[in-house]
């Protein structure tokens, strides 16, 4: 269980968090949207204690993070796997090197890697383009490999910052429906902040709205199921 307790952030003159209160229970799937400055992003730093909060409680499990040491920081990072507008791979390391680099990172087994690794390139259709670089990958193919590396660790929780925001349409779709099957095959707690409010309308999954740091909605689930674009399998060209 995550829970934001009357959560307060500000910066300078502005109040980027107005004491929000929400909670997301372990395995579900929950949108945060809100225009550009709402206060959305700044909810996944304070997540991740990239930013400390000014007043209020953040639990998981029941622990204060907001209260934790420095040197709690990096374990606590552990249970969250990030994805990233710009995906933020490495451009001199392969599709293999990328994932197996999250792990090697946190000390894993040579063996466990040689094992893992390839079963999340399967697992995200990118199998295939393990030996490539960065450059040679579509945005969506990046993309893939970026889910792939959150996963890498098996994190309690994955949440991905505007992961849409640099492919085309049809791969929104498709990098969505990764994410609902992660949160359903696997059971992760997923959080998708977002500004496209149409896209995440069509999923009718949890959406919590902010904006100008105060949570405005927070409109229950209402359908299950992937979603594909209008005209199209939602699949990879």
């Amino acid at each position: 269980m995550i829970e934001f307790q009357n959560v307060r952030k500000e910066y300078s003159d502005t109040v980027a968090l107005n004491e929000i209160s929400f909670s997301i229970a372990d395995g579900e799937f929950v949108f945060i949207v809100g225009k550009s400055g709402a206060g959305k992003t700044t909810v996944t730093k304070v997540l991740l204690l990239e930013e400390k909060i000014d007043s209020g409680k953040i639990l998981i499990g029941g622990d204060d993070i907001s209260a934790y040491p420095d040197r709690l920081i990096p374990y606590h990072r552990r249970r969250i796997g990030m994805v990233f507008q710009n995906f933020r791979l490495f451009p001199d390391k392969t599709v293999y090197e990328n994932v197996a680099f999250a792990m090697r990172a946190v000390g894993a087994a040579p063996a466990d890697i040689k094992t893992r690794v390839p079963m999340l390139l399967r697992m995200m259709s990118v199998e295939d383009r393990s030996t490539h670089y960065p450059i040679e990958l579509s945005g969506g193919e990046q993309q893939r490999v970026a889910l792939a590396r959150a996963l890498a660790n098996n994190p309690d929780i994955i949440v991905a910052d505007e992961p849409t925001g640099n492919i085309d349409p049809q791969m929104s779709y498709t990098i969505m429906n990764l994410l609902l099957r992660i949160n359903r095959l696997l059971g992760k707690t997923v959080i998708v902040v977002t500004h496209e409010k149409a896209m995440v309308d069509s999923f009718g999954q949890r959406v919590i709205t902010i904006d100008g740091g105060s949570i405005v909605s927070d409109t229950p689930a209402t359908a299950a199921g992937d979603t594909t674009p209008e005209g199209g399998d939602g699949s990879e060209q």
